[in-house]
């Protein structure tokens, strides 16, 4: 069998189950481990695998996001804990931009108390959450609202986006990759690439979880990001492509 039927035969086994083993696949393909190995290299390459320990799992595809009320409900562990450590990466007297999302709330949460920072969000629940509860000076940036997760997308929300000077920006994602972080939708692409053109420093906030999905529109390149804030749940191989783009991670004990 020659790499290219392989490689599909891998594919097609991955559409049954999220994960196999390496065991699973020598058996199936009657080849040596390296072989194997080897096979999964490829395909990671395109984009349609990433290694976990042990085996191989696929890349989901997310043609829709799942809305806000939903997304309060899960890793609330996770995403407290990443807010928290988050909270002591905002220097003094800084401007700060809050991506929209429930992790990123929890940011929020940790940065409330301060009365020497600029805050600028996209999110609706953000924003009266500190509207409320906040010391801070915060702009909420307009723009086309999305029902599903009340927050503000779309060319209006880039173009003040792309007025700003932000020193240091905290982003979320729905679906990441090896390539970066991707979206559904394109409105909401369109704030990411204006915030990561201004930002001074751009910090991804995402839960593990969200590793090994794609969305059809990317937003923003690994590159692009001067940390990552996360659990401890991310794969080996993507820790190792984090540290060859020079990006810092910081993997959050929950």
């Amino acid at each position: 069998m020659i790499p290219a039927e392989r490689q599909r035969v891998i594919l097609s086994m991955l559409e049954d189950k999220e994960i196999c083993t390496i065991g699973e696949l020598t058996e199936m393909l009657q080849v040596s481990h390296m072989t194997v190995r080897r096979d999964i290299a490829k395909l990671e390459e395109k984009g349609r695998v990433f290694s976990v320990a042990g085996g191989v799992q696929r890349i989901e595809t997310v043609r829709h996001e799942t809305n806000h009320k939903i997304k309060s409900t899960q890793n609330l562990d996770i995403k407290l804990a990443l807010g928290r450590a988050c909270g002591g990466l905002v220097p003094p007297h800084s401007t700060v931009y809050l991506d929209a999302g429930t992790t990123i709330m929890e940011v929020a949460r940790a940065i409330a108390h301060r009365d020497d920072i600029l805050v600028v969000t996209n999110d609706m629940f953000i924003a009266d959450f500190l509207a409320e509860h906040g010391k801070c000076e915060h702009y909420l940036t307009g723009g086309k609202v999305d029902r599903d997760n009340h927050s503000c997308v779309g060319d209006m929300a880039a173009s003040f986006v792309s007025r700003l000077n932000v020193d240091v920006a905290f982003l979320s994602a729905s679906c990441w990759d090896r390539r970066g972080i991707s979206s559904p939708s394109e409105a909401k692409v369109m704030v990411k690439k204006a915030l990561s053109a201004v930002s001074k420093q751009n910090i991804l906030v995402v839960d593990s979880s969200k590793f090994g999905r794609s969305g059809s529109f990317l937003a923003m390149e690994n590159h692009e990001f001067d940390m990552v804030v996360t659990d401890q749940g991310l794969p080996e191989s993507y820790k190792e492509l984090l540290a060859q783009a020079d990006v810092e991670l910081t993997e959050v004990v929950v």
